[in-house]
């Protein structure tokens, strides 16, 4: 390179210390690569690292003047679709960016053709990611399904749309590069094939997925028991595992068919809970007292308006047996409130209430014991039972009187 290639007011004003650097530094600027000059390559680069900064304050005046715009509307359709295209909005400066550097190097031939695909394709997997993102906002939509199926298949729906976006968006991108979608459809068939008899368990879990959500055994934030599988609150049922929040706070991560072959008990769905007590009291507590035990306790059920009554659920407190150590009582019942913190306060309350009738009824509460009897070495003094009551004679009576009757029709039947 010589000064007749410097700018004229460079190479008539500089003085003679400045021209062969100048002189240096032009030649690098002017020479290149892959029919670009260096000039054109830094020039290109610092336009995308520009469009790169920016590309966070575009999105966020964007969104902030889209925002504001849909502010006065009383659909939440338009806030959940702007909230969703926020991050896909971001690339759009880089295109910009792209753009503006491919029309400064004004690159031609080979190169021009790759980089107008390169631009193609990023603007194309561009509208298809935010058109994925935009699939959100569509839920506003689904709320009568969300109510006639159920929320995960709902949110199934949504992740299968969102993959049916991307693949077309993979397959138009491959299409500009030349690249048959046919056949490698083809390939990937036969691949599929191969591959799902070695995923056997992922298919089964899908498929199970899909079983659990059309039957409507749970949704995400009930409580569910799968005995010796797990305990807890559905947080999330995804394509092959269902995410389950355990009461100690841990995540347990089951497989979709543990759950659907097994018995599920969703404790969500209880319409009442229930208090199942069996209160034993002393062997010295004398009838009256057993009643008066009894008919307090049920009185203190039926004037609770916490406590469902017959019909809607079973009430009973009867004395219901003779134990080892204790007369028993069983106390049956059900609270119409179905929060564990308020039935635990119930319970309470009504534990406190037991406690005292039975310390009101002049007895107390039993407890194992075993009690020793110490025999003299005289003969035990022999007592007469008392004599039997009619009733007992009756009785008797009847039933021999029903046993003659069966032995003559039996003598006939074989006569």
């Amino acid at each position: 390179m010589d000064e007749t290639q410097l700018p004229d007011w460079f190479a008539n004003n500089a003085p003679e210390w400045a021209l062969e650097p100048a002189i240096f530094i032009a030649s690098v600027w002017n020479d290149g690569a892959y029919g670009l000059t260096y000039g054109e390559i830094t020039i290109a680069v610092i336009i995308i690292m520009i469009a790169m900064m920016v590309r966070g304050l575009f999105a966020r005046i964007m969104v902030k003047t889209v925002m504001r715009f849909a502010s006065g509307t009383k659909s939440g359709f338009d806030d959940a679709l702007v909230k969703s295209i926020s991050t896909p909005l971001k690339i759009v400066p880089v295109i910009i960016g792209i753009y503006i550097a491919l029309q400064v190097t004004n690159i031609s031939g080979e190169a021009e053709v790759y980089a107008t695909r390169i631009l193609r394709s990023i603007i194309t997997l561009a509208v298809f990611w935010t058109l994925s993102r935009a699939v959100h906002a569509f839920e506003f939509l689904f709320r009568g399904l969300r109510s006639a199926l159920s929320p995960a298949a709902v949110d199934w729906m949504v992740k299968a749309l969102q993959i049916i976006l991307i693949v077309l968006g993979l397959g138009a991108v491959a299409e500009q590069w030349g690249i048959q979608i046919a056949p490698l459809l083809a390939g990937l068939g036969v691949l599929g094939i191969a591959v799902g008899l070695g995923a056997q368990d992922l298919f089964k879990n899908l498929i199970s997925g899909l079983l659990i959500i059309s039957e409507k055994r749970f949704i995400p934030g009930e409580w569910i028991q799968v005995d010796g599988v797990v305990e807890g609150t559905v947080e999330k049922i995804n394509f092959r595992s269902t995410l389950v929040r355990r009461f100690d706070k841990s995540p347990v991560f089951v497989p979709n068919s543990a759950l659907s072959d097994a018995a599920v008990t969703n404790f969500s769905r209880m319409t009442h809970r229930r208090i199942k007590w069996v209160v034993g009291v002393e062997y010295r507590t004398t009838v009256d007292q057993l009643k008066y035990i009894r008919d307090e306790i049920e009185a203190w059920l039926w004037n609770d308006d916490r406590f469902a009554k017959p019909p809607e659920a079973a009430l009973f407190v009867r004395v219901d047996s003779f134990n080892s150590s204790s007369i028993d009582f069983l106390i049956y019942a059900f609270t119409h409130t179905k929060n564990w913190g308020e039935w635990l306060e119930i319970k309470e309350e009504f534990a406190v209430a037991v406690m005292e009738i039975i310390d009101k009824a002049g007895t107390g509460f039993a407890f194992p014991s075993r009690t020793i009897y110490l025999q003299e070495t005289d003969p035990p003094e022999i007592m007469a039972p008392p004599a039997r009551s009619e009733s007992v004679a009756r009785a008797q009576a009847a039933k021999a009187g029903k046993l003659q009757t069966i032995g003559i029709g039996e003598a006939n039947d074989d006569g």
